[in-house]
């Protein structure tokens, strides 16, 4: 196998992945009893589900501290660069990512690492590249929290030297505004010549315009459904944006056969056996560094608690298929689904989802 012919390349026009599930309960803050556990027997159990359906990857969440409350969603959570070899390992052709805070390790250190992730899954490793907002976590690891311009800034340096790295044959020395390095060289290069697939997350300006410049994947917000053809449009006239750059959304979705049954399973999640506490706090985190953007206080916390603050997608399978199609229209390469329970609920996904998804053309069969 060579990079250019895993899933992620392929011919799917709208590919899916597994979103979360490296952090207990997922993106989910619920009491239910089906809430996600993450031990490591779960995670390569749901990885292998994916895999085996043909979805195109897993999206871990890099987080160091979770939302409290009596369920404090992601507060154990596996450490994501390590937990990516190890789904590599187990699993045949799915790619797999690591979400890494490029505050929080020196650049030189994680090349090698991520060469040798990419080295174990036969270049099917991927890196999702995070500049950072929860000003906590970068006082838990004794770092100042730059200006949002600044932190990209560091984050666009960052990954100049790792690339270097993972191209250069010869020792060099780095002279930046951040990094000053002598008689760098790292082997092995990533697995079969070129470099791993940059991904990064950005709702802001900023964040958009480094993701158009330096990465192949741009993951972003939906805010609303019907403005994303507009943002995307403007996306892709920001100066120095490669034409191919594929942008991918967050999601989570309780699908069910019909609308109704959806909509209960939804109402049980969130109003009877929720965390409102957790969300509460959660939502206040989001508030203090994101800087207001939502107004909505009740419904940004029923979001918190149904999904982390992703966009829901809730209704029967032909409900959500059809707002899949939307995106896709829009220019939507694909989305990182998080699920109540990845084990139990994915049967939603690769029996109710895929089949449809199929007979309209957005996905071809699997053929394993």
């Amino acid at each position: 196998m060579d990079r250019c012919s895993t899933r992620l390349y392929g011919p799917n026009r709208f590919r899916l992945g597994l979103f979360g599930m490296n952090c207990n309960g997922g993106l989910t803050m619920t009491k239910a009893p089906v809430r996600w556990v993450e031990s490591w027997e779960n995670n390569v159990a749901a990885a292998r589900l994916a895999d085996a359906a043909g979805l195109e990857f897993l999206l871990p969440i890099g987080r160091w501290h979770g939302y409290r409350g009596e369920t404090d969603t992601q507060g154990s959570a596996y450490e994501t660069l390590v937990w990516a070899a190890g789904l590599l390992g187990a699993t045949e052709g799915i790619s797999v990512c690591g979400t890494l805070h490029v505050a929080f390790m020196n650049p030189v250190f994680a090349a090698k690492q991520m060469a040798t992730a990419d080295h174990i899954g036969k270049g099917r490793f991927a890196l999702n590249i995070v500049s950072g907002w929860n000003t906590g976590e970068f006082e838990m690891f004794g770092i100042g929290f730059n200006d949002h311009a600044a932190r990209y800034a560091y984050t666009e340096e960052w990954v100049q030297v790792v690339e270097k790295i993972w191209t250069l044959d010869e020792p060099f020395d780095h002279n930046g505004r951040f990094f000053n390095l002598k008689g760098v060289l790292g082997k092995p290069k990533p697995y079969g010549g070129g470099r791993p697939l940059l991904i990064s997350a950005g709702a802001s300006d900023e964040g958009r315009a480094f993701a158009a410049r330096n990465v192949d994947c741009l993951f972003t917000s939906i805010r609303e459904r019907e403005a994303m053809r507009a943002e995307i449009a403007a996306v892709r006239a920001t100066d120095g944006c490669r034409p191919d750059l594929g942008v991918y959304c967050s999601g989570h979705t309780v699908c069910r056969p019909t609308r109704k049954e959806a909509q209960d399973y939804y109402h049980y999640i969130v109003y009877e056996t929720g965390d409102w506490p957790a969300a509460e706090h959660a939502a206040a985190i989001r508030m203090k560094n994101r800087e207001g953007r939502h107004t909505d206080w009740t419904a940004l916390k029923e979001r918190m608690i149904s999904g982390a603050g992703t966009y829901p997608f809730v209704g029967s399978y032909d409900d959500v298929v059809e707002a899949f199609a939307t995106l896709s229209e829009c220019g939507v390469t694909g989305i990182a689904l998080g699920l109540v329970n990845y084990i139990e609920e994915f049967h939603h996904l690769k029996d109710g989802l895929l089949p449809r998804l199929e007979r309209i053309g957005l996905r071809q069969p699997f053929k394993t």
